[in-house]
């Protein structure tokens, strides 16, 4: 039998290896491991019996516990939006004036509504629902189709000249590509709306009479005698300083030469009534607070 080598500083026994001087030593390993491993061992195959485990051809071992992690998914789901549905139920069947004097409902809609511009509405309107060239301004007060609760909420839900069978159709006709106005007409009524809403023109009086009466005679079908807009066309004020596409010499003449039609998606089957209040609710708050 042949007596190994033993390392003279510790006693223990050496493997024969050897790096650089260095001796490795052939140590036991620790009881504390040999105790983790017969406990993992066991903890794993009480856990077998107990628990889901293993997998079978079209099922698996259910354990005596009989633990599902769907059906305990299913259940906190099912609780959430039996909560959820305690504070939207009134958003469904409540005035917006009456929800806002529930101050439990309204810290809900304060804290979800932003979320829901963010998803739908900022691409358009603009993080800070300002709008931009084509896409309306949401707290300036100048509301196409107007900016009451009830009017804001079916907007939401037909869209503008979307899809939706009762979508709100609203246009601006082409007048110069169609031919009912000339160069030098759109040039004068341009001139004349541009005066109405205070912009700097250069126009003589004589162009100024000119476009008055043009647009008399082609404009105030949709925008009314005054001008200053038919909501329930959704035609727009044009004797304030909010403009859509912009209000500069370029840009009115070729609206009213090429005319333009605005789009706006349904949001029926994108949002839930109480989705739709929710940003009704937000909507307005935003257009209350610029006006400050």
């Amino acid at each position: 039998m042949s007596v190994k080598e033993r390392d003279p500083l510790t006693g223990h026994e050496t493997t024969g290896h050897e790096w650089n001087g260095i001796t490795e030593l052939n140590t036991r390993v620790p009881r504390v491991i040999w105790w983790t491993i017969g406990i993992s061992h066991v903890w794993a195959l009480v856990y077998w019996v107990l628990m889901p485990a293993w997998p079978l051809v079209h099922t698996y071992t259910k354990g005596l516990l009989g633990y599902d992690q769907q059906l305990v998914v299913d259940d906190r789901v099912a609780k959430a939006y039996r909560q959820l549905e305690t504070w939207r139920a009134p958003l469904t069947e409540l005035p917006a004036h009456q929800i806002r004097e529930i101050p439990e409902i309204m810290a809900h809609v304060n804290a979800t509504a932003p979320a829901l511009f963010g998803d739908y509405c900022a691409a358009c309107h603009g993080t800070e629902a300002a709008g931009g060239p084509g896409f309306p301004s949401l707290v300036d007060d100048a509301w196409l189709w107007g900016g009451d609760a009830e009017t804001i909420m079916e907007t939401l839900r037909v869209g503008i000249n979307a899809p939706h069978p009762e979508s709100r159709i609203a246009q601006m006709l082409a007048f110069g590509a169609l031919d009912i106005l000339t160069r030098p007409q759109i040039r004068a009524v341009v001139d004349y709306v541009q005066s109405l809403s205070g912009l700097e023109t250069e126009a003589t009086p004589e162009v100024l009479a000119e476009g008055e009466t043009i647009f008399a005679e082609n404009c105030v079908s949709c925008h009314g005698e005054d001008a200053r807009g038919i909501r329930d066309l959704g035609a727009p004020d044009l004797t304030d300083d909010t403009w859509i596409y912009g209000g500069d010499d370029a840009t009115m003449f070729t609206t009213v030469n090429l005319g333009r039609q605005g789009w706006m998606p349904s949001f029926e089957t994108r949002l839930s009534a109480a989705q739709r209040m929710m940003l009704t609710l937000y909507l307005q708050d935003l257009d209350a607070e610029a006006g400050e």
